[in-house]
């Protein structure tokens, strides 16, 4: 659905970073292409100072009326270089290479969707800016159990009704505002597990278009409640004792219009389908950078909270990394990967899942037999039986990973992409390390 725009209207230049962070430059449309230019060197993972210069030429495809600013559209936009080439650290250039590769390569195309969960908070308060003398935050949610009124319990709220669920006219708006900005459907949103946390299932379609309607959800959610005096936070874990938010994949690949994870009989899924998930599987730990790829992803990813914490595979388990969801039509077997979080840059951790599948189909790999008992209760045993291995306990050993085991990327991300990320990801867990945690003075001011 392409719109036309007349000359002198406001158009905002969006793209995205390294990080997965969306960013925008206003420019007054003069007619011809979508086109501006931007400093790179202020982007954090992008270019030196010394040769900063980068080119934002929009995607018409993308091309949508903001139904909250009068006279205003966004484009979601491709960054070149001064030599007219796509630039590599582009994620939107990532995520169409994959395709490209997934086409050219193997005759595949992939379909993928996504259910992305997150809180809507009534208020967050920070305190960073004297890290010398202390930090702090606080959240508020009429919902939480200790405030005045609520009837909210932790880990209690799936699915829950008013009065409990305070998110009902949220999510009803959200699902407006995204009909008119998005790329595919809203299919279904309700209320998540946490208090203040929902889910919206985005309609499954290729890893572009996917990637840019996770992020305009999020960026519609944020506009959305600070709109309504809240805030929207895709942190995976913001809130102490109740569950985390993840950002549920689900993936298939498909050859002259069938869904090759299909198979009649039997299970119901294929050998390319078991070969998919045992690639994921060999390559967790490294892929965790990509899909987990925050130091509060691994505040997530524990026992108790319904995190997949260990690698490991079975049919409608929702204990397992992944699971094979019940499915009633050949169209829609596929396979359900649980680790990723919405700190995730999508375009990234779409591309890396379906490279590390495609890597276990390309060497005709099994991911062994599936797991049909819930993974924290197993003894020490079946984990030996079955093969189970734990997920990185944090960033740092998520990124130790991707520096050692990387080849499976290579057919689409350039090494200078792989470095540059880590690069960027290692200043953060080096700044959250160094940082005294509040907590500590609780344990060890008496010491």
């Amino acid at each position: 659905m392409e719109q036309s725009v007349e000359p002198g209207s406001v158009i905002l230049f969006q793209y995205i970073d390294l990080a997965g962070f969306l960013r925008s430059v206003e420019s007054v449309y003069q007619g011809g292409r979508f086109e501006t230019a931007f400093d790179g060197s202020s982007v954090p993972g992008f270019r030196p100072i010394n040769d900063s210069d980068l080119f934002l030429v929009g995607d018409p495809s993308t091309l949508r009326r903001v139904p909250w600013i009068k006279g205003y559209y966004r484009i979601l936009s491709e960054i070149y270089s001064t030599s007219g080439e796509r630039y590599n650290r582009d994620p939107r250039y990532i995520a169409g290479k994959v395709q490209d590769y997934l086409r050219e390569s193997h005759g595949f195309e992939a379909l993928v969707g996504a259910e992305l969960e997150f809180f809507v908070l009534d208020s967050l308060e920070l305190d960073v800016t004297h890290p010398y003398s202390g930090i702090s935050y606080s959240t508020t949610s009429e919902e939480h159990p200790w405030e005045a009124n609520s009837v909210g319990r932790l880990k209690a709220a799936y699915h829950t009704v008013e009065p409990v669920d305070k998110l009902l006219e949220y999510r009803s708006s959200l699902r407006e505002l995204m009909a008119t900005v998005g790329y595919s459907r809203v299919l279904e949103t309700h209320h998540e597990v946490a208090l203040g946390q929902i889910e919206v299932d985005l309609e499954a379609s290729n890893p572009l278009v996917i990637s840019d309607n996770i992020i305009t959800l999020k960026w519609v959610a944020h506009t959305l409640a600070m709109s309504e005096g809240k805030i929207a936070v895709f942190m995976p874990k913001p809130i102490y004792g109740d569950n985390g938010s993840g950002m549920h994949l689900h993936l298939s690949l498909w050859s002259n219009g069938k869904n090759a994870f299909y198979e009649e009989g039997g299970t119901g899924i294929s050998q390319v389908a078991r070969s998919f998930i045992a690639g994921i599987l060999e390559h967790a730990e490294s892929l965790a950078a990509l899909v987990a790829p925050t130091t509060n992803s691994y505040r997530r990813l524990v026992p108790g909270y319904e995190a997949p914490v260990y690698v490991s595979w079975g049919y409608r388990n929702r204990s397992a990394m992944i699971r094979v969801p019940a499915f009633k039509s050949a169209s829609a077997a596929r396979i359900e990967f649980r680790t990723p979080d919405p700190s995730a840059n999508p375009y990234l951790a779409i591309a890396g899942t379906l490279l590390a599948g495609l890597d276990g189909v390309k060497k005709r790999l099994d991911p062994g037999d599936p797991i049909d008992k819930n993974v924290y209760h197993i003894s020490p045993s079946d984990f030996e039986k079955y093969g189970i291995r734990m997920l990185p306990k944090s960033l740092d050993d998520a990124l130790d990973a991707l520096e050692s085991d990387n080849e499976y990327l290579k057919p689409v991300f350039d090494d200078d992409v792989i470095e540059a990320y880590v690069e960027m990801k290692r200043k953060e867990a080096e700044t959250i390390r160094t940082m005294p945690h509040p907590y500590e003075f609780y344990l060890y001011g008496a010491v």
